[in-house]
């Protein structure tokens, strides 16, 4: 089937056209026809098969067949961080720009005095990150009476990241009659329960198995200890002759150590994450884009905002603490159809994390080589005791008893160590044992020895001068 059967408008067909985009992929096929009927979407797919133009393009032939002469918007767009914003308006700004309508990204990380400009001027698309658009909200410089749709897009990823009470808090300024669309690559029980409060009857559009990664993307492990994952990677990035590769660590400060550290072994690297500025950001993805910089070090904050065109590798330097992250880091490459690769630096402290994602994806990671991984075989399993011992048991430890005796200090012990322990001998050693009270030392006289050793110390002297003029008496 191809976008024209979809219903779609002239101009927007010219501009598929142009980003050479001949035939519709799965979620588009059955979202575009039930967004366009007014229906409410909830839509669940495989990350980088197309959802942004699945509601992009039926929003935007429903604001050119309706005209408004309105400054707030009719259209609005919550996504989690900054890059996923910036891409979608980028997105409604490509596909409509054939049509008379204004689309504009807010965020924050810049100033906003620019952004309340370009509200008052009037906007039909308003993408927001939930932050900034309450700061907005509270300073009314944004209007919702005339909004008809919502979208919320990565909805988990929200709901992962702490906005759920900013969506509530956004729910109550907008009007109760409008359409809403929820859009998520994986679908958690908190996804099913925020998509009854919002939804009215939605229309459920899954195309494929819930938390799963791209067919076309090749998976691979390599077990490595944690402080040799460093040479591995620059290893594989020379020998292969990488010319892009999006490395994911846990940490801010560990994606710029790891950033300087490939950069002294000659592989041309920048970093980005929540700690960057917006134009540091925003010039370290355009440098790995344009391809000055072959590989870009990132956070999670960055797995669902970034579209590299034909994007080789994403490597786990370090693995994700939650399974679902990995579907989203790895889903960077092999979008569209594109064949890609991805990497995971496995050392055996992750092990137990590497399982949790391989029960999430239902399938195994093979690992590199013939050599099996560090206590692979022990991974699943709880560690086993050695035979003819028994588990340790609190209720079983000598404190324990201690407590249940009713010495809850122990003192049975401590008289047991201190009659075994030996007596000090003199006669043993020169060493004397040192006295707790420091003991004052006599003044030196100047008189000869004899008369030192006669006369007493001076503190006694008054007490036995007195006593001899009493027996004199």
């Amino acid at each position: 089937m191809s976008f024209e059967k979809l219903g779609l408008r002239t101009e927007l067909l010219k501009a598929l056209a142009q980003k050479c985009y001949a035939c519709p992929t799965p979620i588009q096929d059955q979202a575009i026809p039930a967004i366009l009927e007014g229906k409410d979407v909830l839509g669940g797919a495989q990350t980088g098969t197309g959802k942004t133009a699945a509601f992009a393009l039926p929003i935007l032939q429903q604001l050119s067949e309706s005209r408004a002469q309105v400054k707030g918007p009719r259209a609005l767009v919550l996504a989690p961080t900054r890059e996923l914003a910036a891409q979608v308006c980028y997105s409604f700004q490509t596909y409509g720009k054939r049509l008379n309508l204004r689309s504009h990204v807010v965020f924050g990380g810049v100033g906003i005095n620019p952004q309340i400009k370009a509200l008052s001027q009037g906007i039909d698309v308003l993408i927001a990150t939930p932050g900034r658009l309450l700061d907005l909200a509270g300073r009314r410089a944004v209007d919702f009476r005339n909004l008809q749709c919502l979208v919320l897009d990565e909805a988990d990823r929200m709901l992962d990241m702490g906005f759920i009470h900013d969506i509530r808090k956004i729910l109550k300024l907008l009007p109760t009659k409008r359409q809403n669309l929820l859009f998520s690559a994986t679908y958690s029980p908190e996804i099913k329960r925020l998509s009854e409060d919002i939804l009215n009857r939605p229309e459920m559009i899954e195309v494929a198995r819930r938390n799963t990664a791209a067919e076309t993307v090749a998976q691979s492990a390599y077990q490595v200890p944690k402080n040799q994952k460093r040479i591995l990677l620059s290893q594989l990035a020379q020998d292969g002759k990488w010319e892009q590769a999006l490395v994911f660590t846990r940490t801010k400060h560990g994606a710029n150590r790891l950033a300087t550290q490939l950069a002294s072994d000659g592989i041309d690297s920048a970093a980005i994450h929540g700690n960057k500025s917006q134009a540091a950001r925003e010039r370290a993805l355009s440098a790995f884009k344009n391809r000055s910089v072959r590989v870009l070090v990132a956070t999670d904050i960055a797995a669902r905002g970034l579209d590299i065109r034909d994007l080789p590798f994403v490597v786990n330097y370090e693995l994700p603490n939650v399974p679902e992250d990995y579907v989203h880091r790895i889903g960077r490459t092999g979008r569209a159809g594109k064949d890609g690769q991805a990497i995971s630096l496995v050392s055996q402290e992750e092990n137990k994390l590497l399982w949790g994602i391989e029960k999430l994806l239902g399938r195994k990671i093979d690992f590199v080589g013939n050599e099996k991984p560090v206590n692979s075989s022990a991974r699943h399993q709880p560690k086993n005791t050695p035979s003819g011992s028994k588990p340790k048991n609190r209720s079983t430890s000598k404190r324990s008893s201690n407590r249940r005796s009713g010495n809850k200090n122990g003192s049975d012990d401590r008289e047991r160590r201190n009659s075994n322990s030996k007596p000090w001998n003199p006669g043993e050693s020169d060493r004397q044992p040192r006295s707790r009270c420091r003991r004052r030392k006599p003044a030196p006289s100047r008189n000869s020895e004899s008369e030192v050793a006669s006369k007493p110390p001076n503190r006694f002297r008054k007490f036995f001068s007195k006593r001899a003029t009493a027996s004199s008496r």
